[in-house]
């Protein structure tokens, strides 16, 4: 048997009076589109592997049975109410979670100091729980600039496109290898670009609002532990 040279590479052939298009391998494809791009691509590549990289992160960390166990405010409060917070209790609590960080600096400074106010209490978690907001928006600050900076990358590369077009226009006329290239880096890049910012700012945000939700319901539960574990002291 013969083999049909248009099917040998990849082009339409001719099989039983039919028209057959061969199927083109999704890695072939996806690397000629990259080549097609041209060298502008390559820094919207790393951002979207550094995006994907920050967001897999941040949905793992940010868990709520991760930031907000169940179970451990009732523990912590029974604990003191109890009077078994011991020092290796106090720091078994304190790496439990960013929850057991905020309570377990409340609870260590009212077994050091019986007596103390409530507003010296007050003032000690509200200290751990901004160290605790700080690590919660660990990263959202580089996911949001790559959600800035995607389209403006996408832009340059637009902007090489179009140098690349106004170049290939010689005293002859056009070349059309080189004009068909230079809408392609144009075209890919700023499609790129925003391929990668509109799904890092949704993320970004979403993660946004729930760090916020956490940082409120940990300053509610501090608030309530203090009051639960300094009941004569509210003054």
């Amino acid at each position: 048997m013969v083999p049909d040279p248009q099917r040998s590479q990849g082009l339409p052939y001719t099989w039983l009076g039919l028209s057959v298009s061969p199927v083109v391998d999704p890695g072939v494809q996806v690397f000629s589109i990259i080549q097609a791009a041209g060298w502008p691509i390559w820094p919207l590549l790393l951002a979207s592997i550094i995006a994907l990289a920050l967001i897999v992160e941040r949905f793992l960390t940010l868990k709520r049975s991760k930031v907000l166990p169940a179970r451990l405010y009732d523990e912590a409060l029974s604990a003191a109410q109890q009077r078994r917070a011991t020092p290796e209790v106090v720091n078994t609590l304190e790496q439990n979670s960013p929850l057991g960080r905020v309570l377990a600096a409340g609870l260590r400074h009212v077994v050091l100091q019986p007596h103390t106010s409530r507003d010296a209490a007050k003032e000690v978690v509200e200290e751990a729980g901004r160290a605790v907001a700080h690590d919660l928006e660990r990263y959202l600050n580089a996911l949001g600039t790559i959600a800035s900076v995607a389209p403006l990358m996408g832009l340059l590369g637009t902007v090489i496109g179009m140098i690349e077009i106004f170049g290939s226009q010689g005293g002859t006329g056009a070349n059309p290898e080189q004009l068909a290239h230079g809408i392609s880096v144009a075209l890919y890049n700023t499609a790129f670009g925003l391929i990668i910012a509109i799904p890092a700012l949704i993320f970004w945000r979403y993660f946004r609002r729930r760090v916020d939700d956490y940082v409120a319901e940990l300053e509610f539960r501090a608030t309530s532990f203090l009051d639960a574990i300094l009941p004569q002291r509210r003054a």
